[in-house]
């Protein structure tokens, strides 16, 4: 049996709940495991190790802030996870997001490449590996990445700073993340496999292995959840995220809102107080709610799951509605058609409201959408840990 030590930046969330899952998985296999993390809560029940410590965040971050350096700072925080990892003698290393301001990637990486006869996975959820500074460049076109980032067009959104340091990032992050033996890129979407292939991380093996949910747990589920709102006569038009702005289609949605006859309503979960307070009248805002039940049974009530998401990679939301019976339409962005489950009559193409409004009227739920549940994805992370070549 191996030692395999997983590495994310929180351990909830998306993210998170997958390195958990994960975790799981092997221990069920025999295996011994750890979460390597660098901010949040420490899950009950679960072996951790937290990386840095509040103040190595905040410093982090302003250097981040000052001098374009996400993934540059925390160098103490990270040779003391060094020494860590050197006593807990890990036979696979599975890295997750390594962005989010909690480890040098420089002494990481150093240390991988010293140690050929350790397993590395990588499975990357958003873009930032091959970028010179952004996780994401759907939805302002940019191929930069490709030849080499020059002049950055997101140098204010995550992780932003003061100055445009992306031509050195590129340049530093292709030396640091390229010839490292016996490592795997793992890719949750097709979408993101076929960028990575064109990326400097193209010499790599790279495999897609979807996200699950929890069958078990996201499954039609009837209940009264309507006619707590008085919206019993309602068709329910859903939207869930974790943070709600403009990339996931916060403004869409209330654009949506003033387009709609009163046989639908829309209910928006995920939402801060300040945006609940300034909603229209016609849609309904919940904050962010860790009650899953409770999400299960709006998902299982509504009409149609709608996700206008601008850019995204495998958004697990979808296939929570998927799994509670709901159809999904979203937008034609990064994976997210790909976790729908979705046809063309699913989805929007040129991200107009009228033609969302059409495929949202006319989309039905599809009985036969087979989805890879936790098991599943689990299973596929397993063979790649116990592969012998």
């Amino acid at each position: 049996m191996s030692r395999i030590l997983f590495i994310n930046s929180v351990c909830n969330g998306s993210t998170g709940s997958i390195c958990k899952n994960l975790y799981k998985a092997a221990k069920e296999e025999g295996h011994e495991c750890c979460i390597a993390y660098g901010r949040g809560e420490t899950p009950e029940g679960y072996n951790t190790i937290r990386i840095g410590n509040k103040l190595d965040f905040y410093l982090h971050v302003l250097k981040a802030r000052l001098f374009d350096a996400s993934g540059f700072g925390s160098k103490h925080a990270t040779k003391r996870f060094i020494k860590w990892i050197e006593e807990f003698k890990p036979d696979i290393i599975h890295l997750h997001n390594i962005h989010g301001y909690y480890v040098n990637i420089e002494i990481l990486f150093k240390y991988l490449k010293a140690h050929p006869e350790i397993k590395k996975i990588w499975t990357l959820h958003d873009c930032w590996a091959f970028t010179g500074h952004c996780p994401h460049f759907e939805y302002e076109k940019c191929m930069q990445w490709k030849t080499g980032c020059k002049k950055c067009v997101r140098i204010k959104k995550y992780p932003k700073s003061l100055v445009d340091k992306c031509k050195r990032n590129y340049q530093l992050k292709k030396k640091i993340f390229t010839d490292v033996n016996n490592l795997t890129l793992v890719s949750p979407s097709n979408w993101l496999m076929n960028l990575v292939k064109k990326s400097y991380l193209k010499n790599y093996r790279v495999t897609v292995i979807n996200n699950g949910v929890d069958t078990n747990v996201f499954k039609t589920t009837p209940s009264d959840i309507k006619k707590q709102y008085n919206i019993e006569n309602k068709k329910i038009i859903l939207g869930v995220a974790s943070v709600w702005d403009k990339r996931k289609g916060l403004d869409t949605f209330i654009e949506l809102s003033k387009q709609l006859n009163s046989e639908y309503q829309i209910v928006l979960i995920g939402l801060n107080k300040k945006q609940i307070k300034t909603l229209p009248k016609n849609i309904i805002g919940i904050s962010r709610t860790e009650n899953i039940r409770e999400l299960v049974k709006w998902y299982s009530a509504a009409e149609v799951f709608f996700n206008p998401t601008l850019e995204d990679n495998y958004p697990t939301v979808n296939l929570e509605a998927v799994a509670c019976g709901t159809p999904v339409v979203t937008f034609n962005t990064g994976g997210s058609p790909e976790s729908a489950f979705a046809d063309e009559l699913q989805i929007v193409f040129n991200r107009i409201i009228s033609e969302s409004i059409e495929k949202i009227g006319k989309v039905k739920a599809n009985t036969n959408n087979i989805f890879l549940s936790n098991n599943i994805m689990n299973n596929s992370y397993i063979d790649i840990y116990e592969d012998e070549v």
